[in-house]
């Protein structure tokens, strides 16, 4: 099933300091590169320059050379995001990442300008930061709704751990010396089972992060579905698999079997004990993300690839 993403215009004319004096930006930057605090430092003065308000964490305003004039907050909660009404998140796909936690919660809008090397998350690049501070003050951007997916995980019958992702969820081996056993099930039916090094539950999002280095599918962002990607099966059948959004997918820890561990997005992990049932589904709350382009993802899965297309003759007039 293809839908087409939840998008809002966010279009106005241009604005004078006067009308966007109280309109308040936050940013985020990955503070321990250079590049990411001269750029950080050049997104500021533009902004405060027309008139905006910005809000900064205060760990990372010890190490940008800001004005009086920004506003600190202590924490990445979503109370700090009171008041903004947008997020831009300077650094690479770790930064963008750290980015949509901190905002999922809150409904911000997250814009994203890569400084890293992919940056898949990412609407612009290090050399569009003039551009990104004009669209942000001109509102000339538009909001787009990605699915997240919802996991918990239970032990023994219960519950012992909620959480979500944006990309994937990923089951996976401790020891460097044991296969982790596992059985795959899908809508309350078993599916298959065998030795892996893991197994990732992703969104169409991450069908280009951790499921695609395992060897899944690209999806595109506008097909509503999850992905369910072995990583390296002991397994004649071990096929990556895309299921309906509606589906529910379960990850079984074989109660024989060394412990395991769960990441989701990279970030934030539990340990998975024997016998541990990890359940993912569609998640109940999106992130919401900033686009300043109508490039089609084909477009953007070639530039972000560098894909030769050299050659191409495209459509017969």
């Amino acid at each position: 099933m293809t839908t087409t993403p939840a998008t809002t215009p966010a279009t106005t004319p241009a604005a004078t300091p006067a009308a966007t004096q109280a309109r308040t930006v936050f940013l985020l930057a990955h503070t321990g590169r250079p590049a990411a605090i001269r750029s950080a430092e050049l997104v500021v003065q533009g902004l405060l320059r027309c008139g905006l308000r910005v809000r900064v964490l205060e760990a990372e305003a010890a190490d940008l050379p800001l004005p009086p004039s920004v506003e600190t907050v202590r924490e990445a909660t979503p109370g700090a995001l009171e008041g903004c009404e947008l997020l831009v998140v300077l650094g690479g796909d770790g930064t963008l990442l750290r980015g949509a936690e901190f905002a999922r919660a809150s409904g911000v809008p997250m814009l994203g300008v890569n400084l890293g090397r992919v940056g898949f998350l990412a609407e612009a690049e290090r050399d569009d930061l003039d551009k990104v501070v004009d669209r942000v003050v001109t509102r000339s951007y538009e909001v787009e709704e990605r699915m997240t997916i919802d996991v918990i995980v239970h032990s023994n019958g219960d519950i012992v751990h909620r959480d979500w992702a944006l990309n994937e969820a990923a089951v996976q081996k401790v020891s460097p010396d044991r296969m982790l056993e596992v059985v795959l099930e899908i809508d309350g039916r078993p599916v298959t089972a065998f030795g892996c090094d893991g197994v990732v539950c992703a969104t169409p999002t991450g069908s280009t992060a951790y499921a695609f280095s395992a060897g899944g599918p690209v999806v595109w962002p506008e097909v509503e579905a999850l992905l369910m990607v072995p990583i390296s099966a002991h397994a004649l059948f071990a096929k990556p698999l895309v299921t309906s959004p509606t589906s529910v997918l379960a990850v079984e820890v074989q109660p024989h079997t060394p412990h395991g561990v769960l990441w989701c997005d990279g970030r934030r992990t539990v340990t998975l004990p024997p016998g541990a049932r990890v359940v993912v589904r569609r998640g109940a709350v999106p992130v919401r993300l900033a686009r300043l382009h109508h490039a089609s993802f084909t477009d953007r899965l070639v530039a972000k690839f560098a894909l030769p297309v050299s050659g191409w003759r495209g459509a017969p007039d």
